[in-house]
């Protein structure tokens, strides 16, 4: 918004400081709106901008969105396909080689947030089995892939089912 970068020929640049001095509006703030029908010298006068007959000269004229001149609309050219199911639960998908570089012995959904292994958003979170464990850990997730499970307990580990 303010530049406080003077930029000189060459690759030299000169850095000061913002103050009272040298503070300027943002391009384009200081000019009055478009005010339209108030006579022939303000250039927007008779027509208003509107131009000459037709639908969008006249008042109360609105188009549907998407609206395309009378031609079949883009929305309903295309074909539909498939189904959206909107009571689908979306999972936080964590592998076991992630679960892996974790040094802690229970890993609970709080600990893979700290770990930043998965996202902030309160998902519930699904292990899957990519990857291999090394070491005995208590995993705590709201859901298990079947090869995850055995992997986990191959390993020496517990699975706990939130």
């Amino acid at each position: 918004m303010f530049d406080n970068v003077k930029r000189r020929t060459g690759a030299a640049r000169v850095r000061y400081t913002m103050n009272l001095s040298n503070l300027k509006a943002p391009r384009k703030a200081n000019e009055n709106k478009k005010r339209v029908g108030r006579g022939m010298g303000s250039g927007m006068g008779k027509t208003s901008t509107r131009g000459h007959k037709g639908q969008g000269s006249r008042s109360g004229s609105s188009l549907m969105r998407g609206f395309e001149g009378g031609q079949m609309p883009l929305h309903r050219r295309l074909p539909k396909r498939g189904f959206t199911n909107i009571f689908k639960t979306e999972y936080e998908v964590v592998n076991l080689e992630r679960l892996a570089g974790i040094d802690e012995k229970e890993i609970t959904p709080d600990v893979l947030r700290q770990a930043g292994v998965v996202n902030g958003k309160n998902l519930p979170i699904k292990v899957l089995g990519h990857g291999d464990l090394s070491k005995a850990v208590t995993v705590h997730a709201h859901k298990f892939s079947k090869s995850a499970q055995e992997k986990i307990e191959k390993a020496g580990g517990k699975v706990q089912v939130l």
